[in-house]
Formats: structure tokens, sequence, C-alpha cells
């Protein structure tokens, strides 16, 4: 089979090149173009505003749920302790991440596959972002299992130990670490040159960016192996660690209030942390079988929406301060309409 290559120079001097095969073009080839198409959801008809409402609404509930709780813990001092300042933490991830990825989304599924544009560095931006949401939802929720452990195994000494000052340090850990590894995980990826235009991806992440190029991405797998290896041993061994001793700590104590204390607790953080790993397992898991790729842009959209919808709910639920601060409020607002 013949193959040609046309070369055309656009307004920026830049080279956009196509294969010739058999005197047709294959679309979607680009040298170092800065626009870039999305392939988004495959939705039509009816299902198209259905998926739009559905997505809008588990927004705006993601936006004004994590707002209030954060607001919520700013302002009642009652709630200024450690567990709630990396709960707000958790929160500030939830709508970054969540920003950055549903907005476009909507807007995609009510635009025709062949409009769904997005500029080269806005998807690096997003990519950035996106990684960064995945990588500090770990990071958090470890921060906050160290703070779980500290309150079960050293009650007498936590609040010499959960000062503050440590606080901060976990915040500035947990946020730190994820910028520095997401930061290396795109910083190989732009120094590649592309030859595509067409990504076949939800939204933009690593992957889909660095498989517009046609050089040797090989130091790329291995990095983001490395990147994911790394990261899923450090979260899940901490959750082993940690609530193997808090487990150890509870069958070694007699204290009834103790125990009851840790189960609720806990088993909080527990869920959260079971709810965002299982999420983002499915995406991997289909990842390896392409047949899926529908069931796949599902999953990578669900695992935002699902642990950022659930996350201050959960919380909300079972935290006697927050559920003591609702109480009081609702009773003043009975007590000043009441005639």
């Amino acid at each position: 089979m013949m193959e040609t290559f046309s070369f055309n120079t656009d307004t920026h001097g830049h080279k956009d090149w196509r294969i010739i095969k058999n005197n047709k073009s294959e679309e979607g080839y680009a040298y170092n173009s800065f626009t870039l198409q999305l392939e988004s959801l495959n939705v039509s008809g009816g299902s198209r505003y259905a998926a739009f409402f559905s997505i809008l609404v588990s927004y705006v509930f993601i936006i004004a749920a994590n707002i209030g709780v954060s607001v919520l813990v700013f302002l009642e001092k009652s709630l200024h302790l450690p567990m709630y300042l990396l709960l707000c933490s958790l929160s500030a991830n939830d709508i970054l991440g969540n920003s950055v990825v549903l907005p476009r989304v909507l807007l995609d599924v009510l635009q025709p596959p062949t409009d769904r544009l997005i500029g080269y560095y806005e998807c690096v931006l997003q990519a950035f972002i996106i990684h960064m949401f995945n990588t500090t939802c770990h990071t958090v929720l470890m921060a906050m299992a160290f703070d779980r452990y500290v309150a079960i195994g050293n009650p007498l000494r936590y609040s010499a130990i959960m000062t503050n000052r440590m606080v901060m340090k976990l915040t500035v850990g947990a946020w730190g670490a994820a910028l520095i590894l997401v930061g290396i995980l795109l910083g190989l990826t732009v120094r590649l040159s592309r030859c595509r235009t067409f990504m076949r991806s939800v939204y933009c992440n690593n992957a889909s960016l660095f498989l517009l190029s046609c050089e040797d991405v090989f130091i790329n797998n291995v990095y983001g192996l490395t990147f994911t290896v790394v990261l899923f041993t450090a979260s899940i061994g901490s959750m082993v660690v940690t609530y193997t001793k808090i487990t150890v700590v509870c069958l070694t104590s007699k204290s009834a209030t103790l125990n009851r204390r840790a189960l609720k607790t806990c088993s909080t953080h527990l869920l959260v942390y079971l709810i965002m790993f299982l999420s983002g397992m499915i995406v991997i898991i289909l990842q390896r079988f392409p047949q899926y790729a529908e069931e796949k842009k599902v999953t990578a959209i669900l695992f935002h929406i699902v642990p950022g919808a659930l996350n201050p709910v959960i919380y909300g639920m079972q935290s006697k301060e927050i559920q003591k601060y609702f109480s009081r409020m609702f009773y003043s607002n009975k007590v000043l309409m009441s005639p």
C-alpha cells in the first residue's frame, strides 16, 4: 500500500501533516496542533438531555454540599478540630476536581462530536488538575487515617500531637506530594511532540495526551506505572497498618466508650476511602477491556461524582458535632417562627 505524506503550514507557521493512503486522508493527524478533539460521551436524542440534566444536578449538589461543609467548619468554633479541618481539605479537592471535569462534560454532551474541541494548553491544565484530584484523594485520606489512629491509640496525647501545626504539615504534605508526583508525570508528557489530535476519552488525562505522540513513550509508561504502584501501595499500606493498630487497641481495651467512638469515627473514614478506592479501581480495570469503552467513560465521570457527593453526606450524618449544630439552628429557627 502506497503511503505519502502531505505537509501544510498554517497562519501561525505550524506544520500540519496527513497520512495519505490510496489517495484518502486519515483525519486526526496534525503535527503539534494546538487544537485537540475529545470523543467524550456518545449520547444522542433524548439520552443527551437526560445525561446533561443528571450530571448538572450532581455537579450543583457536589458544589453546594462541599462548600456548605467547609463554611460550617469555618464558622462553627466547635468544629475547629483536626478531623474537620482535614475534611475541608478533602472538600476543597472535590470542588476543584469536579469543577474542572463536569462543566466540560456538560458542554461536550450538547455539542456534536466534531465540535468537541479543546486547546492544547487547556487540555494539559485539565489533565494536571484531574491527576492532582486523583492523587490528593489518596494523600488526604492517608492524613485523616493518621488522625484517627492518634485519636484512638493515644487519646490522652491527642491534643499535644494533633496541633494546628501538625494539621498544617499533614495538609501541605498531602498536597505537596501530589504536586510533585503529578508535576513530573505531566512534565514527561508535554516534552513530547504530537502527531495526532483525537483523544478517545471523556476528558483530558495524561494517558490520552501522551498517546497523541508518535515518539517513544516508554519512559512515560514506566513512570506512570511506577506512580500508580507507589501511590496505591502507600495508600493501601497506610490504611492496613492504621486500622490494624486501631483494631489491636480496641481489642485490648476494656472501654466500651472507646470502642463505640472508634467504630463510629473510623467507619466513616473507612467508608469514604473504600468508595474512592473502588471507584478508581473500576476505571483502571475497564481500561484493560477496549470493548467497554463507553462504560469506561461513564465510570470515569462517576469516579468524580460519587465520592464528591457522598463524602459530605457521610461525614454530616455520622458527625455528632455537625448534627448538634443543625439541631441548634433548627431549634432557633423554630423558636423565632413560633407565635
